[in-house]
């Protein structure tokens, strides 16, 4: 006995797709720098150094100072002298108002007053020692830097991008399919059996 059959194909449908990739350009252009160097300033101030000699005492000790010192220092020397005198006449004096205590005032006071005084020989063409004076006031150096900043600016450049977009395509590759078939199948009416 024949069992009857139904038979199906199927097809799947399939799909087809195809992409072109984007691309995608990027330059970026060097930024514009403008640089303006500041000069720099250099500022000297000296002060000379000062030297001073002073050769007046050389000159007293030779006897050829000018005319004022010179009479300003005798009359100081008198001055001197006239204030030994009278201290000498007042020691003198009194020693003598104490002529009871013994000894020879009178013959020691003579004896003093008649010896020449002691005088201090020398070369007269050559002062004493140190007696020209040196003075000296060192110089001065200043040096000031004015600095200035430079100037600096920089302008930056926007990038340059350029874009291709991608694309995808899809397509139907092949439909879908269906057929079903009948075997082995009949069907039966009144009086009559039909194939099918």
């Amino acid at each position: 006995m024949l069992l009857p059959q139904i038979r199906m194909e199927s097809q799947m449908a399939k799909i087809a797709i195809s992409t072109t990739p984007g691309k995608q350009s990027i330059k970026q252009p060097k930024a514009d720098i403008d640089l303006q160097p500041a000069k720099v300033a250099m500022e000297i101030n000296r002060t000379p150094g000062k030297l001073t000699i002073d050769q007046t005492k050389a000159w007293e000790d030779r006897n050829l100072a000018d005319t004022f010192r010179f009479i300003e220092k005798i009359a100081e020397e008198g001055y001197q002298a006239w204030l030994e005198g009278i201290a000498r006449l007042a020691e003198q004096g009194d020693e003598l108002m104490k002529i009871e205590n013994g000894g020879s005032p009178l013959a020691d006071q003579a004896k003093e007053n008649s010896e020449s005084p002691m005088y201090e020989v020398n070369v007269g063409w050559i002062p004493s020692l140190f007696s020209v004076k040196f003075d000296y006031e060192p110089g001065n150096l200043d040096i000031n830097w004015h600095l200035k900043k430079a100037e600096f600016r920089a302008i930056p450049n926007k990038p340059v991008i350029h874009y291709d977009r991608g694309r995808v395509d899809i397509k139907i590759a092949q439909y879908q399919k269906l057929k079903i078939d009948f075997a082995n199948l009949t069907f039966k009416g009144q009086n009559f059996e039909m194939n099918i």
